[in-house]
């Protein structure tokens, strides 16, 4: 594989991971203030409303200088900029005449003073000129309190805010928390495609041990209950017909379509799907619509991870080469991607099905049947795994019991969630020891 795979803003290495090469700009330059008196602004002007809709609208159209910019950060910090704007703009009717947990009907057409300017930076960037997580939202977002200490989610804070409040910052910068730690899986993966896999398992398996650590920090940054007070503003078009229709008006294009973009997600994170690729699971991917949504996320992240993401799945771990000590720290491994996957499906939970009946994930998926699937796959190549370990009774036996137990719970909710009125918090309940919160 041909590290680093970079665009000079993100560089997939086993130095950065996942994250920015160098702290994106917390502020956009002086020239473009007026557009920074917005942003600055933002949570207030949403409570406002039609404040909002006339300051995005009286709003100079900045294409003569943002299409001279060439530095990727300034047009990194204008993307984010934009999306943001382009969010607040279209979703604050929906997020305001939200009822009984369901979102209103946003606006459908984008003025030009945003599309053109948006347009040019997302062409810069190569992505879709909608909010993202990896240049918009999260990864290309954070704000270092204090520039000497680490990456903790509470030394960070949020360059663009929709709430501003610190539930929003938290539920956000956990993401950033976690993929500081990124680095370290690269370099397991680099060690074992280098011939040292027990070195390379035995990293990559501690590291997602410390990013599931970090990951249940969320149950304290983020307070579950007031996830919705900015959540409609990372949904996407795509999947929300009853917000949005049809699709969005670019005013001001040359492209006159409609448009359909995904929302921002976390599931457009780049930690997972690398384990998956790597461990092999995902050569056993259900071959249903439920995976192809999966796989369509791939188009929503930068073009270097995009890279290696191909690249690495022609590197993939093959199991069937593996010794007993090296299947064990493989079993692990997959443990701990159900761990994460299994606790990103408790979030979906508390923080989204306990608090609205909006039965659509911020990505344009299904609710209640994505993530399950995913993770019933895993579940599926850890019974692969475990079987290739049987000369090891005690371990196949203590292994055997923790994995039906995991398949159990997943039956049981799924036996559930198939009832018109199924009750979430029954779901959760069925987690048993497996819950976190």
């Amino acid at each position: 594989m041909n590290f680093p795979y970079t665009d000079n803003f993100f560089s997939i290495d086993e130095t950065n991971g996942f994250l920015p090469i160098k702290a994106p700009l917390a502020i956009l330059p002086e020239r473009y203030s007026d557009v920074q008196e917005i942003i600055t602004n933002l949570p207030s002007l949403i409570k406002s409303g039609d404040i909002l809709e006339k300051s995005i609208l009286n709003l100079k159209n900045k294409i003569d200088i943002v299409c001279q910019e060439t530095d990727i950060f300034v047009i990194q910090a204008l993307y984010r900029a934009y999306t943001f704007l382009t969010s607040a703009y279209l979703l604050e009717p929906s997020n305001r005449n939200k009822t009984d947990g369901k979102y209103g009907v946003g606006r459908n057409i984008l003025p030009a003073q945003l599309t053109q300017p948006l347009e040019f930076v997302s062409s810069k960037l190569d992505v879709y000129p909608w909010l993202d997580y990896h240049y918009a939202y999260s990864l290309g977002n954070y704000v270092k309190k204090n520039p000497s200490l680490g990456f903790d989610y509470s030394n960070l804070d949020m360059a663009c805010k929709f709430s501003g409040t610190t539930d929003e910052i938290g539920f956000i910068m956990v993401h950033v928390d976690i993929n500081s730690h990124s680095p370290n899986l690269i370099k397991g993966i680099q060690t074992c495609i280098n011939g040292n896999k027990q070195e390379g398992l035995e990293l990559i398996l501690h590291t997602m041990e410390k990013i599931n650590e970090r990951r249940k920090t969320m149950w304290k940054a983020s307070n579950p209950s007031n996830y919705n007070n900015f959540r409609a503003f990372i949904m996407g078009i795509q999947g929300n017909e009853d917000i949005f229709g049809s699709g969005v008006k670019y005013e001001g294009s040359t492209n006159e379509e409609l448009r359909t973009y995904r929302g921002q997600s976390g599931s457009q994170d780049d930690i997972i799907p690398t384990v998956d690729i790597f461990s092999g699971l995902f050569k056993f991917y259900p071959d249903n619509v439920l995976t192809q949504y999966l796989l369509d996320m791939r188009s929503y992240r930068p073009k270097p991870v995009q890279k290696f993401i191909t690249d690495l799945e022609s590197n993939y771990l093959d199991y069937t080469i593996l010794n007993t000590d090296e299947l064990k720290l493989l079993y692990g491994i997959l443990e701990q991607i159900h761990h994460f996957r299994n606790g990103h499906w408790m979030f979906v939970q508390k923080y989204i099905m306990a608090n609205t009946k909006y039965n659509v994930a911020t990505g344009g998926t299904p609710l209640t049947t994505w993530i399950p699937n995913q993770i019933h796959a895993v579940l599926n190549y850890m019974r692969i795994i475990l079987s290739k370990i049987q000369n090891d009774n005690e371990y196949f036996n203590t292994k055997k019991n923790e994995l039906d137990y995991k398949f159990n719970v997943l039956m049981t909710q799924i036996e559930e969630l198939k009832k018109v009125n199924y009750n979430v918090d029954l779901v959760y309940k069925y987690e048993g020891k497996l819950a976190e919160n």
